[in-house]
């Protein structure tokens, strides 16, 4: 029986010799492509397509056409290729997008011939070039993934999005299309195929001066979902009203090319014949097991937002038929005598809970193995990335090396709120972080009592700046905090007590004034050493390390050039080492006006309490928020500064 797939949908593939069969409205050119975990393309052996048609393990198929096939061999798919996708291009001279076309049909077939799992793209409108599906790794199976997104841009830009350099994607783009343009007796250049290289090059007119060749714009789905690994917008670049996207981007390596990998825990042997392999922690690509574990977490975070999009989906295809089927019964004039309308009603809401059956059931295995995989990788999670409850907080010493990432809170979605993701932000940090204590955030906040709020704010920030400063080296973060009018000195009071500050925090517009100063002053004076190729000639009073600033109640204390060189550290020191945590109410700072809109957008908002204001980079759910705080009445974060104090001492000439 064949699965029928909705976009983002996922169906285990038991063979490992499968056909792909592309059926189209219209002739298309089918290519496959060959990607690492995060679907990035590396080197030249990365596309299959008419003028190379063979890659380890897929063979494209010839030219235009409106029905292809894919031969598929997944045993000699290299090792290092996670994702094995299908992409389809309109031809140039023919239909200019998808949306005015009929909708494509995919299918993976096994050797006997039969459908093991189908897909039809629906939903195209401008996009010229579309990733149709993708046979992907997981946990040392492969699944079959409907994706149904693409690009306007052409297929250059699909290209360039998955991480090629522009020249070198639409090279490749171009070399894809010549066999095309033979097929067909046109002298198609790349000039004359912007539609399916991209904008990646200005096409020239004859009629007019050559036009210089512009810098090539991030391609962005046109259908909205960003696919395989496309960044989410920059700091500062969420627009106004939407739920700030949650980076997926890849962390930077800790280890040379040159250094051979740890070797990854291989995947337990399935309990039963035909049952998914049991979980491993760190069964992802890394070099590292941390870089590993960072990897598998995100994985699980994907995979929970797919699965979930393919259930909600299927939800609403079931309402929206039985809508149909009940408005055609009552238009009927037939239904409206005797009992044949009731029956009919009757059988479109028993068919509408038979598809949302069938939905949920998939969605609840999906949910049993991610659990699983869940309640191994979270006991194996280094301290930077564990809960506060987490038993390797126990024996922790602070690290000679910094980590990857640093764990913020948990996420999770209504469909099943116990099955939390560990929510992971890269360090250093490259947005500065909000922590919101005002009451008109979230239906949470307006029902908690505002002092209350204003400490577990103060108090999550304090937690943060242990957390950064336990998992770093000892000489690695200095931490400064403004605090004007004195009203978190109880949350405080550990680090004050620890002595890891690099001073008493702020207070009053004089403090304010000071610690301003410095910060911008440090940030100037590493900037033009960078800029003069010279970061070592800095002077001796500059502090090299890491710089954190808490800053707390703003914006009282503050003046108009505090408010602006805050301004200033917000948009330039994390790229320089001085980062930002605030502890606000924006309401407060109201008077300001849209002078710190940008302020704003530039912080990555969180919340004290749960809060639904998070979205991923893949469908865009809205995703709950709690923060990662220490049990009650746990002596976690004493431990932790004691150590880091310790060996503050013991580093110290």
């Amino acid at each position: 029986m064949t699965a029928e797939l909705v976009r983002g949908q996922n169906h285990p593939v038991s063979q490992s010799r499968v056909e792909i069969r592309v059926s189209a409205g219209t002739p298309v050119l089918a290519l496959a492509s060959l990607a690492d975990e995060q679907g990035r393309f590396s080197g030249n052996g990365i596309l299959a397509h008419p003028g190379a048609r063979s890659l380890p393990g897929v063979q494209a198929p010839e030219g235009l056409a409106e029905r292809h096939a894919f031969a598929v061999d997944l045993d000699e798919v290299a090792a290092d290729v996670h994702r094995l996708a299908v992409l389809l291009v309109l031809p140039p001279g023919g239909p200019v997008r998808f949306g005015a076309v009929p909708a494509s049909y995919v299918a993976v077939a096994d050797p006997e011939g039969a459908e093991l799992a189908g897909y039809t793209l629906t939903g195209l409108d401008a996009e010229t070039a579309v990733v149709a599906l993708e046979l992907y790794r997981r946990q040392g199976a492969w699944k079959v993934r409907a994706v149904g997104q693409g690009y306007a841009e052409g297929l250059g830009a699909l290209l360039a999005d998955g991480g090629l350099p522009a020249p070198h994607a639409a090279e490749l783009a171009a070399a894809a299309l010549r066999t095309v343009a033979r097929t067909a007796e046109a002298d198609i250049t790349l000039a004359a195929m912007p539609t399916l290289v991209g904008d990646l090059r200005t096409p020239q007119t004859p009629a007019q001066p050559p036009a210089p060749t512009p810098e090539p714009p991030d391609p962005v789905p046109v259908s909205g979902h960003p696919y395989a690994g496309t960044p989410g917008p920059a700091p500062g670049g969420d627009a106004p009203g939407a739920p700030p996207t949650i980076s997926y981007a890849h962390p930077r390596r800790r280890r040379t090319s040159t250094e051979p990998p740890e070797p990854a825990p291989r995947a337990a042997a399935a309990q039963e014949p035909g049952q998914p392999p049991r979980p491993v922690a760190g069964d992802a690509s890394g070099w590292s097991m941390e870089e590993r574990l960072y990897n598998q977490v995100w994985g699980m975070f994907e995979d929970l937002a797919r699965t979930v999009a393919a259930y909600r989906s299927a939800v609403e295809f079931a309402d929206s038929r039985m809508d149909r089927e009940l408005d055609e019964a009552l238009s009927d004039p037939r239904h409206r005598l005797g009992g044949s309308g009731n029956a009919a009603r009757d059988t479109a809401r028993a068919r509408r809970e038979e598809l949302v059956a069938q939905a949920q059931a998939v969605l609840d295995r999906d949910l049993v193995q991610l659990i699983a995989e869940s309640e191994v990788v979270e006991p194996a999670l280094p301290a930077a990335y564990a809960r506060w409850d987490n038993p390797v907080w126990h024996g922790h010493r602070t690290p000679e090396e910094s980590p990857l990432a640093l764990r913020l809170g948990d996420l999770h979605l209504p469909e099943r709120p116990d099955l939390r993701i560990p929510m992971l932000t890269r360090v250093p940090l490259e947005r500065g972080l909000w922590i919101d204590n005002g009451r008109t955030g979230s239906e949470a906040a307006m029902a908690m009592d505002t002092d209350r709020l204003r400490r577990a704010a103060m108090d999550m920030a304090v937690t943060y700046a242990v957390r950064l400063l336990a998992v770093h080296p000892a000489d690695r973060f200095s931490v400064h905090v403004i605090d004007a009018a004195g009203a978190g000195s109880a949350s405080l009071a550990p680090l004050v007590r620890a002595g890891v500050l690099a001073g008493p925090p702020a207070a009053g517009a004089a403090g304010v004034t000071q610690t301003l100063a410095r910060l911008t002053r440090r940030v100037d004076l590493v900037q033009m050493a960078l800029r003069a190729g010279a970061p070592e000639d800095l002077p001796p009073d500059v502090d090299t390390a890491e710089q954190l600033l808490i800053v707390h109640d703003f914006p009282h204390g503050f003046d108009d050039r505090a408010v602006t060189q805050l301004r200033y550290l917000a948009d330039e020191g994390s790229a320089v080492g001085v980062h930002l945590l605030m502890v606000a109410d924006r309401d407060e700072a109201s008077a300001y006006g849209p002078l710190l809109d940008p302020l704003w957008r530039s912080l990555m908002r969180l919340s004290p309490v749960p809060d639904n204001h998070l979205a991923d980079p893949w469908v865009h759910h809205a995703w709950t928020f709690e923060p990662d705080l220490p049990p009650q009445g746990s002596r976690v974060l004493d431990q932790a500064l004691d150590r880091v104090a310790e060996a503050r001492r013991t580093t110290r000439p």
